[in-house]
C-alpha cells in the first residue's frame, strides 16, 4: 500500500495545468538539501520500540513561521485504487492535508503532512516555500485534541520522483516525527507534473 500511496503522491502533488501558466508565476525558492538523513531500516526487524506520545487526535492547524505557512489541516485518505487522495481544486485546495493513514502528530512513528506547491489559477500554494526549511527551524502542529507539538527539521532534501526514498519518508521511527512533502524542481510537460519532491524530515521536542 505504501509504494501505491508514494506512486499517487509523486504523480499528483502540485500538479498545474499548463506550463505557460507556471513560468508566469513567481519561483518557489531554490532547494538545498541540509541535514543528515536517517539511517535505512534494518534488513531485518529490530526489537519492537515502547509505544510513545499522546492518544490519537488528528492535527487541526500546522505553523511553520520562516515560510510564513499558518494553514488548518484538512486530511487525505486512498481512493479506490488505493493511491493516495490529494486535496482537490476547490476551497481545500490550498491547505495542507494529512494523510489519515499516517500516526497523528505527537505519536510515535512519521506523521504525514502534504501540501501543493502551486496552481494556475491561484498561484502559490501553501507548501510553495517548503524547500527554505532548513535544520534548527520550528514546526508547531495543534492537534483537535488542543495539544500543541512542536517539531525541529532535521533534514530537507529533493529527490527525483524515480528515486523516492521510500523507507526513510515512511517506515517506523523511535520516537514522534513528521514528514512535509510537497513537488519541485522542474515541471514536465509531457508528465504535467513536477520533476521532483521536496521532503522535509522533523523530530518532535515538545508537547504542550
Amino acid at each position: 500500500m505504501v509504494l501505491l500511496v508514494v506512486a499517487a503522491l509523486l504523480a499528483v502533488v502540485g500538479i498545474v495545468a499548463i506550463v505557460l501558466a507556471v513560468t508566469t508565476q513567481q519561483q518557489a525558492p531554490v532547494e538545498q538539501d541540509a541535514g543528515a538523513l536517517p539511517a535505512p531500516p534494518a534488513t531485518t526487524a529490530p526489537a519492537t520500540p515502547v509505544p510513545t506520545g499522546p492518544p490519537p487526535s488528528p492535527p487541526a492547524r500546522i505553523v511553520v513561521g520562516k515560510i510564513g505557512v499558518d494553514s488548518a489541516v484538512t486530511s487525505v485518505g486512498l481512493n479506490p485504487d488505493r493511491t493516495m487522495e490529494v486535496p482537490a481544486k476547490g476551497p481545500l485546495y490550498d491547505l495542507a492535508a494529512w494523510y489519515r493513514y499516517s500516526v497523528t502528530p505527537g505519536q510515535q512513528g512519521p506523521s504525514v503532512i502534504i501540501g501543493h506547491i502551486d496552481s494556475v489559477e491561484n498561484g502559490p500554494s501553501v507548501f510553495f516555500r517548503l524547500g527554505a526549511l532548513a535544520p534548527g527551524d520550528p514546526i508547531a502542529v495543534t492537534r483537535a485534541d488542543g495539544r500543541v507539538i512542536t517539531f525541529v527539521v532535521y533534514a530537507t532534501r529533493s529527490f527525483p520522483k524515480d528515486a523516492f526514498p521510500t523507507a526513510d519518508v515512511y517506515s517506523g521511527t523511535a520516537g514522534p516525527e513528521l514528514r512535509l512533502i510537497t513537488c519541485s524542481g522542474s515541471f514536465d510537460a509531457a508528465a504535467r507534473s513536477y520533476r521532483d519532491n521536496t521532503v522535509v524530515f522533523a523530530r518532535e521536542i515538545s508537547l504542550r
